[in-house]
């Protein structure tokens, strides 16, 4: 009697539950949606700064345009609208052809959809065409000349450039002196290309 009863009571079974380094075991699964949460985050962030840099680099070009595009022909404004616009839309297909035929076509040919989104992420190019192309359809209209449209042009992607490079810093989250300091480099830089029509005028 005494014998039966220090014996030690049997253990129960443990739950049959899949230990997590055995072989086959399920590894727990994430929060509904928070795989694809995280997913649409970063593509959203990688097409932002595509935007920004991409109006800062169209900015320059219309810029650039404007500068080089010396006498014209018989209707100036338009021609140079519409050497704004074809230019940023020319740049805008290379930057797009590269983007995608530079590293993907070493990886898979780009489907559709991939496609789609680097015509979306490098559209900012065109769009930063557009203000200079405005400014110089409404000279007329401020009683500018066709010189007179051309430096108000010159000034709107000026403008546009630096507008475009604060926004890219402040995406990044950059402090208030690097804000500052982004908006001076390029605010130099547009500077320098208006002292280049200046120089070339003479």
């Amino acid at each position: 009697m005494t014998g039966r009863r220090d014996r030690p009571a049997p253990a129960r079974p443990a739950p049959d539950r899949p230990a997590p380094d055995r072989p086959g075991a399920a590894a727990p699964a994430p929060p509904p949606g928070q795989g694809s949460g995280a997913t649409v985050a970063n593509a959203a962030r990688r097409r932002t700064h595509a935007d920004y840099t991409g109006g800062v680099y169209g900015s320059m070009l219309a810029a650039s345009v404007i500068v080089g595009a010396g006498t014209l022909g018989d209707f100036p404004r338009i021609e140079l609208m519409l050497l704004l616009l074809l230019t940023g839309g020319v740049f805008w297909i290379a930057h797009v052809h590269a983007h995608l035929f530079g590293a993907r076509l070493a990886q898979r040919p780009p489907d559709r959809a991939v496609v789609l989104r680097a015509c979306r992420e490098e559209w900012t190019i065109v769009k930063a065409a557009l203000p200079p192309a405005i400014a110089v359809g409404v000279g007329p209209v401020l009683g500018l000349g066709v010189q007179g449209g051309q430096w108000f042009a010159l000034a709107v992607a000026v403008a546009g450039q630096v507008g475009w490079s604060v926004a890219a810093a402040r995406q990044a989250g950059a402090t208030r002196r690097m804000l500052a300091l982004s908006a001076l480099v390029n605010l130099v830089l547009g500077l320098v290309i208006l002292l280049s029509k200046l120089w070339l005028k003479h």
